[in-house]
């Protein structure tokens, strides 16, 4: 009997079992035996002690986890506090090195520009972290420069291009047949072919891949390459160079540091200040040059309302008015409202009738003026809309936008016929202005988008628009900006005098496609842009052996109609190979001796989808028609009923001929 009886051993023997079994297995008989105050005291006092020292270990367990998160974020604080301190110096030392390294390019340019030098082409789009968040294939729209190789024809100029994506050597084959042809085209030999590529040189850097996800600017990921900027010092080593940037940044500076040569531009703050909407208006103004109706710097909802409102009641006669955010880029920034919709509109039309000579007064708009500004906000929230719906889908989300980083408003010219063009110039260091290109704008899936040139410009007088340059370029150097500088105008014709309005609309102050491009074409034709007449005219060839062609001689001019922004998904199937092929069953190539046709920039080396096509002829019109029916043609050869694919090949050809029926119409009225 060495095991104790349970409990319920014991209440077996019991004859009452359920009398005594309830009284022991009721709650607290342990208490009522001797002795068993004393026991419930011990067990209460146990019970609170327990309770009081839990509540303080895990008030003692919160605070000191609170401890460790703020030890935790303060240590991360000071650390990222040397960073930026860090980081800041860094970028102060590049600032003031890229200072002392742009005084002494400016000092010795006249040596610089006429003995051998290599030219570092970075075509770089430093857009802020926000827009380049939303870019799709941003390394494409990179190389859209590749035609800055073109530099070559200076026979004094060594390229160096950073290329943003990874090149095939089919694309590598086809540019080296490209570039070989300047001596052909200057003989008007076919066969006397060179082979260049001791001249440029393609670097592509190792981190191109290692960012997938961030969207970089190439600017940045060269900075990320260590062997990649190697190359390019062994490369320049003993030699004069300098940088050729594309949209500035701060890594921009870093690498021009790294290589210790100056950059043909300005401070990244100062070129992206006045790249913005509004930093341009200042420019304008400043040169007295004549712009849309309207106000810039705007920056919250009361002062839009009000802005424009007044905007209304002083110009009544315009009928659209146009949103732009400061930052944004190829029309995706842009909204419009139609102020027709006023329900006071007609009224104030009357008003301003009643008050004739008088109407510039404030007290004669007062009452107009209460009263469109009670309409503006219902005004907006119906009928505004953005420009491009799949960067903003609706005028509240382009509102977010435009009060958070700024923006502009601006009157819609009023006219039905506009035409929009492009004007680039080059300000060397020493204040040189140099006119280099111009060209009209393309309008395919906006009106507000350009998505293509002819060039030279037609649409305008050039002596209004050298004019209008030149004071635009002043102002930009007594803000100390030189470079590359892109101005934008819009123009049409008053039909109150019957003269030609000029406006300014845009600044933009780096490499532009439209320079790229432009340089491929006087690469390809032995050409020069005559900056005063803005014409086109090549030289004819120097073959001895060839007859005199006194009628080729006699129509040296060229026009072009030119796009580095055609797009099919169909192309993605096809090798280059097998595309030229296409080309050449289709009729579409090059005459050197003419010096006219139609070639192809190559700039998805990976996808294929993406590619530019300039037409060249002596007649805008006939360039254009060639354009049109060469994307026609391309577009019925590499798509079928049930692939069409992607593309914007056949709004472009759209475009295109209603531009050459409207031509042939003002011709007829004007004969």
């Amino acid at each position: 009997m060495d095991l104790k009886p349970s409990l319920d051993e014991l209440l077996e023997t019991f004859i009452n079992k359920e009398e005594v079994e309830s009284l022991v297995r009721s709650p607290g008989q342990i208490f009522k035996r001797k002795g068993g105050n004393n026991l419930a005291a011990i067990r209460i006092q146990c019970a609170w002690r327990r309770f009081r020292d839990r509540r303080a270990y895990l008030a003692y367990r919160k605070r000191k986890w609170a401890a460790g998160v703020i030890a935790l974020t303060w240590l991360t604080y000071v650390k990222m506090s040397k960073a930026r301190v860090k980081l800041r110096t860094t970028r102060q030392n590049h600032l003031e090195n890229f200072k002392k390294r742009q005084q002494d390019f400016t000092r010795n340019w006249p040596r610089i520009k006429n003995s051998k030098r290599i030219i570092v082409h970075i075509p770089s789009l430093g857009f802020p972290e926000a827009i380049r968040a939303k870019m799709r294939d941003l390394q494409v729209r990179e190389n859209f420069q590749m035609p800055r190789i073109c530099d070559i024809s200076d026979e004094n100029v060594d390229v160096i291009y950073v290329s943003p994506i990874a090149i095939t050597e089919e694309t590598l084959q086809y540019y080296l047949k490209l570039f070989g042809l300047k001596k052909a085209i200057q003989t008007g030999d076919s066969k006397d072919v060179v082979d260049l590529t001791s001249r440029y040189k393609i670097v592509i850097p190792e981190a191109l891949n290692s960012f997938p996800t961030h969207n970089m600017a190439l600017s940045t990921i060269l900075k990320y390459s260590p062997k990649a900027l190697e190359r390019i010092k062994n490369l320049i080593a003993g030699r004069d160079a300098y940088i050729v940037p594309g949209i500035m940044n701060h890594d921009d500076l870093h690498v021009a540091d790294v290589l210790n040569i100056p950059i043909l531009g300005s401070e990244p703050q100062i070129s992206n200040l006045y790249s913005t909407k509004s930093g341009s208006k200042r420019i304008f103004q400043s040169a007295e040059i004549s712009i849309p109706f309207g106000e810039y710097d705007i920056y919250n909802k009361e002062q839009l309302y009000e802005t424009l409102a007044q905007a209304i009641t002083n110009n009544l006669t315009v009928q659209r008015w146009l949103f732009k955010l400061d930052d944004e880029v190829d029309g995706r920034g842009s909204a419009y409202c139609d102020i027709t919709h006023l329900s006071c509109y007609q009224s104030a039309l009357k008003e301003m009738v009643k008050f004739g000579d008088k109407w510039s007064k404030r007290w004669a708009q007062e009452s107009t003026y209460v009263k469109i500004l009670e309409e503006i906000p219902e005004l907006l929230e119906k009928f505004a809309r953005p420009v491009n719906p799949q960067a903003y889908a609706n005028w509240d989300d382009f509102l977010k936008s435009f009060l958070a980083q700024g923006g502009v408003l601006e009157a819609h010219p009023p006219s039905d016929s506009i035409t929009s063009l492009t004007v680039s110039m080059l300000i060397e260091p020493d204040s040189t202005v140099k006119i280099i290109a111009s060209g009209d704008h393309l309008h395919a899936e906006s009106q507000y988008s350009c998505w293509g040139y002819t060039f030279p410009q037609t649409s305008a007088e050039p002596s209004l628009i050298n004019d209008a340059c030149l004071k635009i370029a002043k102002a930009c150097r007594q803000r100390n900006i030189m470079g590359f500088i892109n101005v934008d105008f819009l123009t049409y014709i008053n039909v109150e005098n019957d003269e030609q309005v000029l406006w300014a609309v845009d600044l933009n102050l780096y490499y532009s496609n439209i320079i790229s491009l432009s340089s491929l074409i006087v690469y390809l034709t032995n050409g020069k842009f005559n900056p005063e007449h803005h014409t086109f005219e090549v030289l004819p060839s120097i073959d001895p052996n060839q007859k005199r062609n006194r009628k080729r001689e006699d129509n040296n001019l060229r026009y072009a109609c030119m796009s580095n922004k055609l797009h099919h998904s169909n192309l993605s199937v096809i090798h280059y190979s097998v595309f030229f092929q296409t080309c050449r069953a289709l009729g579409i190539g090059y005459d050197i001796k003419e010096k006219q046709g139609t070639i192809f920039t190559l700039i998805d080396s990976l996808n294929h989808e993406n590619m530019g096509m300039i037409s060249i002829t002596d007649d805008l019109q006939v360039s254009m028609q060639h354009f049109s029916q060469n994307l026609e043609s391309l577009h019925q050869e590499i798509s079928s009923e049930s692939m069409q694919g992607r593309t914007n090949f056949l709004k472009a050809s759209e475009e295109i001929k209603k531009l050459i029926e409207l031509a042939a119409e003002e011709d007829e009225e004007y004969e």
